[in-house]
Order: C-alpha cells, then structure tokens, then sequence
C-alpha cells in the first residue's frame, strides 16, 4: 500500500534514511520532534510511503510550493527518495513517486522537480522512466555548513 506517513512512524523512517546517504539516526531530542511536528501539520509537505505487511519499504517527499507565477500555480519539489536496499526493484519508489504527482495533479501545480546527487546511469535511467528529464533546466546547490 502507498499512502502518506503516519505520526507515529518516525523512527521507521529515520531507519529507511539509513539507506539514503544517513549514517546514524538523529538524537532523540527536542529538535528533532519539534521538526517533525511541524512536518507532519504542514498540509504541503507529503511523506509517501510504500507499507509492505506493515514495514515502510520505500519513501519519497512532496512539499508543494506556492508561486505567483505561472498563472499563480505551485509547484512541487520531491526530495528524500529512497528503497530499503531488500526491497529493491520492485518497483515501490515509482509507486512513490507516482502519488506524489497525484498530490501535485490535486494541488494543480504545474511542474514537478527533484534533485539527485547520483551519477550512476541506472538511477538517472530511473528518473527519466518515471517522467522526469534532466535536460529542461539547470541545478545549481549551494551547501550550507
């Protein structure tokens, strides 16, 4: 099943970012839960999940983003999008990703972006299969310490 996170799975999903790029899990503390309550209220910030028997498996995020241009149209901008290494290929992060364009069909954006900081062929191949191109625009980070 595909749906949007629940209050009480953090730690489920502290635990599939451990198959992201995070090393630890953040400290327990009045950060991170203050973080994560103003997630969890935020009505444009989505957290899908693919639930196999009841483990998060797959993730993505969705926040839409109010814009005055474009006809006054947002956008949204999906970020975090990862696979519990046994679980992949199994097609659960493009069922992710495909509710996440149900979101932003919902919220009539008119365009959907995402980052990745991956090289590899195969996850750009992915990316590309799932509707997204790389050639439209030009990413720009700037990291902040």
């Amino acid at each position: 099943m595909v749906r949007v996170i629940k209050e009480n799975e953090l730690n489920e999903l502290l635990e599939l970012y451990l198959h992201l790029h995070e090393k630890d899990i953040p400290e327990n503390n009045e950060h991170l839960a203050k973080t994560w309550k103003a997630i969890i209220e935020d009505k444009n910030h989505h957290i899908i999940v693919k639930d196999v028997n009841g483990k998060i498996v797959s993730s993505c995020v969705c926040v839409i983003i109010p814009n005055l241009t474009r006809n006054v149209r947002p956008y949204a901008f999906v970020e975090n999008v990862v696979t519990h290494k046994d679980y992949r290929g199994k097609g659960y992060a493009t069922q992710c990703l495909e509710y996440a364009k149900k979101i932003a069909i919902k919220e009539n954006c008119y365009k959907m972006m995402l980052l990745t900081g991956s090289k590899e062929e195969s996850t750009l191949d992915f990316y590309k299969k799932a509707g997204y191109n790389n050639s439209d625009k030009t990413a720009f980070i700037q990291w902040i310490d």
